[in-house]
């Protein structure tokens, strides 16, 4: 099994879900996160002044699938999140040793 997590921009998630779902994708996590990259935050101004934004707000998305479905997902995942803009995101790959779905006690691929 692996763990495909990705974090993208906030306006790209609804195209995210959607290209995961036409692949038959049944489950992820979605949560609102902070960080930077190269991008290195960025500079606002409010009310006539000018600030640091250090950290920039994002979209983290996990998605737990079989092996053979990892490469599938991570490649839908760029396809529906890059814009070609500098922020686009990051998309990578982690094994996953086992996993238990805590209501039926399955393990394994059937728990995912």
């Amino acid at each position: 099994m692996k763990l495909v997590t990705a974090v993208v921009q906030q306006t790209r998630v609804d195209e995210v879900r959607q290209s995961l779902t036409a692949l038959g994708v049944r489950g992820m996590t979605i949560a609102d996160v902070q960080g930077y990259g190269r991008q290195q935050g960025h500079t606002e101004i409010y009310r006539g002044a000018e600030y640091k934004v250090d950290v920039v707000d994002k979209t983290r998305v996990e998605v737990l699938v079989n092996d053979v479905d990892a490469d599938e997902v991570l490649r839908a995942i760029v396809s529906a999140a890059r814009s070609g803009r500098v922020g686009d995101g990051k998309v990578w790959v982690t094994p996953v040793e086992s996993v238990v779905r805590v209501r039926t006690g399955e393990t394994g691929e059937q728990a995912i």
